[in-house]
This record gives C-alpha cells, structure tokens and sequence, in this order.
C-alpha cells in the first residue's frame, strides 16, 4: 500500500480502479506551409469544429448540472471569436507561413504567459481557459483526441483537469478526483463541491503508468488518496463510509422543519440559483425561497440581450414556483468575469474593478429599464424582491430607486398590472459596508456577497492557488465589516442576509446566527445539512 496527501475540496469516501489521465502528446511540427491560403482554412474549419464540441458540452453541462456552470464553457466559446488571439494566429500564418497547428500552438502559448503573468484576477483566471482552447484547436488541426471516456467507476488522477475534461464525462462514473495542480476555488473545484464528489488538488502523487487500474481509495476527510488499500484502511474508510450516509439519511428528518435554534433563534435558509432550471434543485434542497438569482445568466450565451417578454417570462416563472416564498432577483451584474460580447464592451485592464454590474446599467440605462420594468410585471405573481450589485455609495442606490419608479410608472401608464418589490443592494464592496448606515436607511434590504467582499477587502484574487494562504475567510477586518452590516440595517429596522459561499461555513454559520442575520442563501445542495446544524445549535 501507497498513499499520498493534498488539500480536499470536498469530503467524503471513494472506492475504485484508479484512472490514470494522461494529456495526449500534441506535438507540432515547425515546418514551413506551402500554402497559406489552405493553412488559414484550415484554422477557421477547426475553429468551427472546436465550437461544435464546446456546444455539445455545454447543452450537456445545462442539462445535467445548471446553466452557471454551463457558463464555463460559454466563456471559451466567447475566445474562439477573441478578434486579439484570431488575428494573433493568422499572422503566424500568412507572415511566417507557419501550418495552422504550429500557428495555434504558439500563439496559444504567447496568450497563455500573458495572461497568467497579469495582475487582474479576471484576466489571469482566463489563462487556463487559453490554455484549453489552444489546445483543443490544434487537437482539431492534428486530427487527435483530447477528451477521454470513463467504462467504470474510476478515481480520475491527473496533473490538472480543465474545465472541459470535467464537464464531457458522464459523472455517474467519476468516484473522485486527484489532481496534482488545481485549487481550492478553480472550475473543477467548484464542480466538485456542486456534484458531491470526493476531490482532492495538490496532491503529492506523481504521474505513474504503473498507478493504471490499481485498487484506489480516497479519503476527501483527510485529503488522501490510497493505492493498493491494506485492509485495515479499507475497514477505517468503509466505517466512515458508513457514517457519511447515515448523516445523510438522518438530513431527510430537518425536510419542512423550521430552521431555528434550541434557544429559539430563527433563520431562513434560502438557495442560490443561476436559472429557472435550477428551480428542480430548490425544491429538493427544501429552500425556504430565493436568495439570489443570477439574472445575468439570461444574457449570456447569445448574440442579443434578451427582450422584456422573455426575462417577465423567466423571473414569473421563478415567482409562481416558489408560491408566495420570496425570490431575490440581483439585476444585471456583466463585467469582470462575466462578458457578453454584443455589449460592445471595451478591453479593460482591471476589469474586475472596471465597468461592471450597476455601473453597466447606469451606461446603458434601456438594458436596465428593460429589465426593471419585466421585474415589476412578475412581480404580480408572487413575491418578488430585487438587489442591486455593486453598490458603493449612497447616490447610486438613490439613482437605482429613481430608475425603478420610472420603469413601474411607465407600466402603469400603459395599462400593464404590476406588482410591488422589495428594493435592495448587494453588499460587496469595503466601501458599502463602512456607509451601511447611511443606506440601510434608503434600502428595504442588504444581501452580502462574501466571495467579492473578501476579495475586495484583503485584495486578494481568489482564484490562484498561490494565494491560498493569504485568502482568509476569517480575517479579523472582514468580520468586523460583517458585523458592522448587519447591525447597521437591523438599526434601520431592514432584513440583512447572506448570499457567498462564506454562508456554508460551519463556523461563519453559527456567528452570523449570533450577530443577527435574517438569511442565509447557499447552493440548494447544502440547505438540509445546514439546516440540521443550525437546529442543534444552542
């Protein structure tokens, strides 16, 4: 027996054949093009083929798991179209008459050291995605496979996994993942967790062939992965194997049970949702509503932003679901890792600190009223409330509001029934929370997006895993702003919830309970096991 460690990602215990990943050899051949003009064929019919695989993925992906983590692969969708990278590999043919893999390959290694080397989380975190489609281009090019297939229950092993590698496989398959590379926050990381796979990144194994199809174990409590298991550990880890569905199983005993305290302390527990198809995974989580749902999700993935009767369409849908439960919709919030090209939207170098979320809808206050005014109409079918993103300071809530009364009155004047809105802001800015007095008193709410709050606050891009120990999620200046949030809105007698990941946290869990949060919003997944906890708090 063998065994080595890394950080888990999400717990739990796997048993099966280990599946060696192995990325196939691309190598390129340098030599000359005769013909250029074939050579840029070429690259635009692979171009097109490339896409027709990542489509295929992603109806996969929104079919199988939810239209946010489809959105993955809608991003390299977006590069195939980059005009810097198209133009960048033509060059490299029609100037050095190199072939069309050969152009691909060094023009995708250029972009990828460029971007990887840049300060802006959002452009740093597409380096991996260059990376990816890079090479999946000149897969095309040379007629290989990149992708792989799973015939039996595996625990997949690999240097890293690219989001793609992820998404193509049939999950009934996947007992766990062992990365060498990887982060706790990466695609395939987030996945993971979505999924309810045992997953462990950095782990110290190397990348042995005689590791192939040997007896594996993972032990995601731990972070370790065992070949070859002795008896005694396949004992240890069938036992908390065991444990694991029993807590499981005892979930189903909190379903429909209100989520408070032994002291008394009530809190509603509410799902995070990218689209009405994830409406399925509200109700088998047993979400007590809404939280947060990603508007921008309808913009996505298009050519054209959609019209007023399909977003009413949508946010209707959401409202008569949840049957008079409340449904938060955050508008629009495009920008830094979210882009939708027909915006016509220019390059920025920090885009994360850029033109995004309410600051877009100020420049193009139609796309916002168009918005509002579908919001307001759903809004007669059930119990709607709105946050704004991004919020940093008192006149652009203020200017939020004077938009939504035009946007209802509009309606009213046409003869269209309208519904009444909680209006609210997302809070995720340093900026926000220091004036949380001031806008508690305009606001019917606060919802707290912890993810950007912390990256914001400790400047810190989340998304590299050399920054792993920095990123701390428990920083004292990053509780004290918690607090300080909600005792301003609860001053100014409005509701205050939280809408990160920071809200799963066992421990956040229990201090955000005892500071006085109305509302906890997380993926559907962990209502119930949440819910229990909180139930057996004092």
């Amino acid at each position: 027996m063998i065994q080595f460690s890394g950080k888990t990602v999400f717990s739990g215990v796997a048993f099966a054949k280990a599946f060696l990943y192995l990325k196939a050899d691309l190598a390129v051949d340098a030599t000359p093009a005769s013909d250029s003009g074939v050579e840029l064929e070429a690259f635009r019919a692979a171009i097109k083929t490339a896409d027709g695989q990542l489509e295929e993925i992603y109806k996969k992906t929104l079919r199988e798991i939810g239209e946010e983590e489809a959105r993955i692969i809608d991003v390299q969708r977006m590069m195939l179209v980059d005009g810097d990278f198209l133009e960048a590999v033509e060059a490299v043919i029609t100037g050095e008459h190199g072939n069309a893999a050969y152009a691909v390959d060094k023009t995708g290694r250029q972009f990828y050291e460029l971007f990887a080397g840049l300060d802006d989380p959002y452009m740093k975190a597409r380096a991996p995605d260059i990376a990816d489609i890079s090479r999946r281009l000149t897969a095309v090019l040379l007629n290989k496979r990149t992708d792989f297939t799973l015939g039996e229950a595996s625990v997949i092993i690999a240097d890293d996994l690219t989001p793609s590698d992820t998404l193509s496989l049939d999950k009934k398959y996947i007992a766990a993942f062992v990365t060498r590379g990887g982060s706790t926050n990466s695609h395939t990381a987030i996945l993971a967790r979505i999924l309810k796979i045992p997953s462990i990144v950095q782990a110290d194994i190397p990348l042995d062939k005689k590791f192939n199809a040997l007896d594996a174990a993972v032990d995601g409590h731990e972070g370790i992965i065992y070949l070859e298991p002795d008896k005694n550990v396949k004992e240890r880890l069938k036992e908390r194997a065991r444990k694991d569905k029993a807590e499981a199983d005892s979930l189903e005993s909190v379903r429909g049970l209100p989520t408070v305290t032994k002291s008394g302390k009530k809190v509603e527990l509410a799902a995070n949702i990218g689209s009405v198809e994830d409406l399925k995974a509200v109700f088998e989580g047993d979400a007590e509503g809404i939280g947060l749902f990603r508007s921008e999700f309808l913009f996505l993935g298009r050519n054209s932003a959609p019209a007023e009767d399909e977003q009413f369409e949508a946010y209707k849908a959401a409202a008569l679901a949840l049957g008079g439960k409340r449904v938060v919709i955050r508008t629009l919030d495009i920008g830094a890792d979210k882009q939708a090209a027909y915006l016509g939207c220019e390059a920025e170098e920090n885009p994360a600190l850029g033109l995004r979320a309410i600051r877009l809808c100020f420049r193009m206050p139609q796309l916002f009223v168009t918005q509002l005014r579908a919001l307001y109409r759903a809004a007669a079918f059930g119990k709607i409330a709105v946050m704004f993103p991004m919020i940093a300071s008192l006149w652009e809530l203020r200017r939020c509001k004077e938009i939504a009364a035009e946007a209802k009155n509009s309606l009213i004047k046409e003869g269209i029934t309208t519904g009444e809105i909680e209006l609210g802001i997302m809070i995720e800015t340093p900026a926000a929370a220091l004036c949380a007095g001031e806008l508690a008193a305009e606001a019917d709410f606060f919802s707290v997006g912890t993810n950007d709050l912390t990256q914001y606050t400790l400047a810190i891009d989340r998304q590299s895993a050399k920054l792993d120990k920095f990123l701390d999620t428990h920083h004292p200046a990053l509780l004290k702003l918690l607090k300080m949030i909600v005792e301003s809105a609860h001053r100014a007698h409005i509701w205050a919830g939280i809408c990160g990941e920071l809200a799963a946290d066992k421990e956040m869990t229990a201090r955000f309970i005892e500071w006085g949060y109305d509302e906890l919003s997380v993926s559907p997944a962990f209502i119930l096991d949440m819910r229990k906890r909180i139930r057996e708090m004092e």
